[in-house]
C-alpha cells in the first residue's frame, strides 16, 4: 500500500486517511448518477475507490505533482486534471461533484459550487461548524437560506480530525447537497429572492414581525400576520429558525402583492 504524502500548507491539504469514511464517500456517491467530479484528488485516496463504480472520473488537484503521479496510476474512464477547481470550468450537462475540501477555502468553494450549473449531487467534506450550519443543524445561516429553494443540504456525520493527515486543527463534517427536482422559487427570482433573505437577516428588530417589517416593508402587513399565526411562529423567532418552504413562502408574500 502506498504511503500517503505530507499535503502542501499552503495548498491546505488534509488528506483523508480513514477507511470507514472513504467507503462511506462512496457508498453516498454510488447512490447518485452520471460522471463524477472530484475536488482535490491528491493521491488518489478517494479517487481510486471512485474508479470501482465504473463510471467517468475526473480528478482535479491543484498541486502538479501529484496530479502527474495520480494520473500514472488511474484506469482509462479516470482523467486527472492539474487544475485549481476555483477556475475549472464544469460542465453544464449533468454530473456530481464529490471532494474533501480545502478547510480555509470552504465558503468560497461551496459558493462557486451553489453558482454552478448542471450538478445534480455533491457529497462534500468540509470543516464540521461549516457542515452543521449548512444543514441548518441548530439554525440556518442566511447562505443556506438565500439556496435552499433549489438545493437541499443533509449534515451525514461528523468526522473526527485523527481522520486527516496532518491533523487539521478541528473536525469534518460529511454533508450532500441535491438540486431540487421542482425549485421552491423560480429560477429567474432567484436574485430578488436572495435580495429579500438578506434583508430580512440583517433587518432591525428583536422578532420575526418586526425584523420583516423592517427589513422587507414590502410585504403586506395583513397578509404577514395571518402567515405568522398559521405558522404559529412566536414573538421572539429569528429568521434562522424558519426553513426553506416558509422562506419560499414569506418571499411569494411580496410577489403577489
Amino acid at each position: 500500500m502506498r504511503t500517503q504524502r505530507p499535503g502542501r500548507h499552503e495548498l491546505g491539504q488534509n488528506f483523508l486517511v480513514d477507511r470507514t469514511v472513504l467507503d462511506t464517500f462512496v457508498d453516498l456517491t454510488s447512490r447518485t448518477d452520471g460522471p463524477i467530479i472530484e475536488i482535490g484528488a491528491g493521491d488518489g485516496a478517494l479517487t481510486l475507490p471512485l474508479q470501482r463504480l465504473g463510471r467517468p472520473l475526473t480528478g482535479i488537484e491543484i498541486d502538479g505533482r501529484r496530479a502527474a503521479r495520480l494520473a500514472r496510476r488511474t484506469g482509462p474512464e479516470t482523467e486527472v486534471v492539474h487544475a485549481d477547481f476555483l477556475d475549472f470550468r464544469l460542465p453544464s450537462t449533468p454530473h456530481v461533484l464529490v471532494g474533501n475540501l480545502p478547510f480555509h477555502q470552504t465558503t468560497v468553494m461551496l459558493r462557486r459550487i451553489l453558482r454552478a450549473p448542471g450538478w445534480t449531487d455533491a457529497v462534500l467534506l468540509v470543516q464540521w461548524e461549516v457542515a452543521r450550519r449548512r444543514a441548518g443543524v441548530g439554525g440556518a445561516t442566511m447562505m443556506t437560506a438565500q439556496w435552499w429553494p433549489w438545493f437541499e443540504f443533509r449534515l451525514v456525520s461528523r468526522v473526527p480530525a485523527s481522520a486527516f493527515r496532518p491533523r487539521p486543527g478541528v473536525d469534518g463534517g460529511l454533508m450532500t447537497l441535491t438540486r431540487r427536482p421542482r425549485p421552491l422559487v423560480p429560477y429567474p427570482d432567484q436574485r430578488r429572492y436572495q435580495d429579500f433573505v438578506s434583508r430580512v437577516f440583517t433587518g432591525r428588530g428583536n422578532g420575526l414581525a418586526r425584523i420583516l417589517a423592517t427589513g422587507a416593508p414590502e410585504l403586506p402587513r395583513r397578509e404577514v400576520q395571518r402567515w405568522l399565526r398559521r405558522h404559529r411562529v412566536t414573538p421572539d423567532t429569528l429568521p434562522r429558525s424558519l426553513g426553506a418552504r416558509e422562506w419560499a413562502e414569506l418571499f411569494e408574500l411580496g410577489e403577489k402583492s
